[in-house]
């Protein structure tokens, strides 16, 4: 726990000290109230990927001047974030770094992970056998896809204030945890800091939001979180690679569920943003007791109230996989599961039939 506590702190100070300090965060403030994804009301700052980058940068020197063992396989994991994080925080400055340009950063940071960590995907597991993938041509673009995407999908599902934070934390203390106990000691110490980081801003970020995590702190941890999935399930053959699919499901099936109504049901491209994604719907139709009020106070509410939904659907997910996480025709099952509930709720809230349970009466003054 010394990673994640040295994270926690130097990534809560650091954040703090970028809301205090408006030449950090001066022109990467975000004012555009009238986007199809925004739902605030006041200026904010949007680079929260800075102080969560710098805290695990800080921990990861730590960590190295008390086990030394770690040093190569920790500054190779840095270097390789560094070109995904880089994209984000230029954009988050600028705004003119394309999607494009920023998934195509993550590519490359995938690739370098390939061959300096060999953090690859060389085997898929079935319920009584193993599939390997002893090809290059196979396992190096199925690789770069699957990180990149995992990085992508995370920029994705962070709509509202603590939403990707804690869904990102759950996750990365399920790889602390096999880790763990299949004593995969680099893993662990690395999903740690991490998630030790993005609590560090998690606190000035919920309920409020006082600071946006930005495109800099989704493609970074989104990075991290792929990276470390892939090198758990390949350094440690026990661990199912259904684990790294149902650990992850949550945001890489909202991004292939978004790209496909985008093309198949709108008939757009999958890159054009919209205000209909899952987390979207919920905001608009279930959360719906501030619904008719304007004012800034109500909408931070609605935004704070509708995160833990999405929290609770994603642990639906992250539960089963840390419980299962050597059973592969479980994981299977849960995967399916999960897919099917999406689906599901989803049509239903687009048809205003959402759940009696899931939904919060408007209060009468």
């Amino acid at each position: 726990m010394f990673s994640f506590l040295v994270s926690f702190v130097a990534s809560a100070l650091l954040t703090l000290l970028v809301i205090k300090d408006a030449r950090l965060h001066g022109p990467a403030l975000d004012a555009n109230f009238h986007g199809v994804q925004k739902v605030h009301a006041h200026s904010v700052a949007r680079i929260g990927g800075l102080p969560i980058f710098l805290a695990v940068a800080l921990s990861a020197c730590i960590s190295i001047w008390r086990v030394p063992a770690m040093t190569s396989w920790m500054m190779s994991l840095l270097c390789c974030s560094i070109i995904a994080f880089t994209g984000g925080i230029i954009e988050d400055y600028t705004g003119r770094v394309s999607a494009l340009r920023r998934l195509l950063l993550t590519m490359v940071a995938a690739l370098l992970g390939y061959y300096l960590l060999d953090a690859r995907i060389d085997r898929i597991d079935w319920v009584f056998s193993a599939w390997p993938l002893p090809y290059l041509w196979l396992t190096l673009p199925l690789t770069i896809l699957a990180v990149a995407g995992i990085a992508n999908a995370v920029n994705i599902i962070d709509g509202f204030n603590g939403l990707a934070s804690v869904v990102t934390i759950c996750m990365l203390l399920s790889l602390a945890y096999v880790a763990l106990q299949v004593n995969d000691m680099f893993v662990l110490v690395a999903a740690l800091m991490v998630a030790g980081a993005t609590a560090g801003f998690l606190i000035w970020n919920y309920p409020v939001g006082l600071i946006f995590l930005g495109d800099g702190g989704a493609y970074f941890i989104g990075f991290m979180l792929g990276e470390l999935a892939l090198l758990l399930v390949m350094r440690n053959p026990q661990v199912s690679t259904w684990y790294a699919a149902l650990l992850l499901i949550y945001p890489a099936f909202e991004t292939l569920f978004s790209a496909y109504r985008r093309m198949f049901i709108r008939g757009k491209s999958p890159a054009m943003p919209d205000g209909i994604h899952l987390h979207s719907l919920i905001f608009r139709r279930v959360v719906q007791w501030a619904v008719g009020r304007k004012d800034a106070r109500a909408l931070m509410r609605r935004n704070s109230l509708t995160s833990p939904y999405l929290w609770m659907f994603s642990l639906m997910a992250v539960i089963p996989a840390t419980v299962f996480w050597r059973h592969s025709w479980v994981l299977m099952c849960f995967c399916f599961l999960f897919v099917t509930s999406y689906v599901w709720l989803y049509v239903r809230i687009v048809r205003f039939k959402a759940p009696r349970w899931m939904i919060r009466h408007k209060k009468h003054s």
